[in-house]
């Protein structure tokens, strides 16, 4: 009877409530700890250890356009930051979307990333959502400088709709590194298309297939149901594609001889 009193009490006892919050506490750390871990570790195979290189020179780049452009006495509108942050988001997915299958198989992880069934779908899943996660808080933490430092713009859904030619962009890259399973063949093929398109945009740009479509650039001869109506096309155009080129790139990763021949 007296053991059965003692354990009662050793249950009851409130040192046994700390250790369990103790316990809870550090289990929670340590799972913070390897979600950063983890994420870190993805980001250097991502990136090839050069993150902190491509975060420079996005952050330059988005600087330079802006300087360029007071210096030439112009008022950055709303229409001038869409297609600053476009391309500023553009210059952060290219690497890691281009090269990202290449990565891996510098780093010798491709073997064991295709050895593991399905597991190749879920690793560069997550990839391409922590790519554009990172992304999407660089150009947040840019887009909020730029607001208070010189133009007063809706940050969130700005931001919102840049990450629509962003995404078309950067999974239609991915679905190509699938095809060609080369970063420089990659690379080539994406900036000579990026250079024709930017070329015939101007043609396109009142047309719902244009990728660089400007939600904020509305002509003045244009009612502004007519732009609504052609900016909801757009979107739904390029999300879908997006979508149809996310599917059709991690399909290709079924391809297992092709990428470790």
């Amino acid at each position: 009877m007296e053991e059965k009193e003692k354990e009662r009490e050793n249950n009851h006892s409130p040192f046994s409530g700390k250790e369990e919050k103790n316990s809870l506490l550090f289990k929670m750390k340590a799972g913070v700890s390897n979600i950063f871990r983890m994420i870190g570790y993805n980001l250097k195979i991502i990136f090839g250890n050069r993150f902190i290189y491509f975060l420079i020179s996005a952050v330059v780049l988005f600087l330079f356009i802006i300087f360029i452009n007071l210096l030439n006495g112009e008022v950055i509108s709303e229409n001038g930051v869409y297609n600053i942050l476009v391309l500023t988001g553009a210059l952060l997915l290219f690497y890691p979307a281009a090269f990202g299958i290449q990565s891996d198989k510098d780093a010798r992880t491709l073997e064991i990333i295709f050895g593991i069934p399905d597991y190749r779908y879920r690793v560069w899943f997550m990839r391409l959502l922590l790519i554009y996660a990172v992304t999407f808080i660089v150009l947040i933490v840019l887009s909020v400088a730029l607001y208070f430092a010189l133009v007063h713009f809706p940050v969130l859904k700005m931001n919102l709709q840049v990450l629509f030619p962003l995404a078309f962009l950067g999974f239609f890259t991915f679905f190509l590194s699938t095809v060609l399973r080369s970063g420089n063949g990659t690379a080539a093929v994406i900036i000579i298309l990026g250079v024709v398109l930017l070329i015939l945009s101007g043609n396109f740009s009142r047309s719902y297939w244009n990728i660089f479509f400007n939600p904020y650039g509305n002509p003045s001869d244009l009612s502004e149901m007519v732009w609504y109506s052609l900016e909801i096309k757009n979107r739904i155009f390029l999300g879908s594609g997006a979508i149809v080129f996310l599917l059709a790139g991690l399909m290709n990763l079924q391809k297992r001889e092709k990428f470790l021949g």
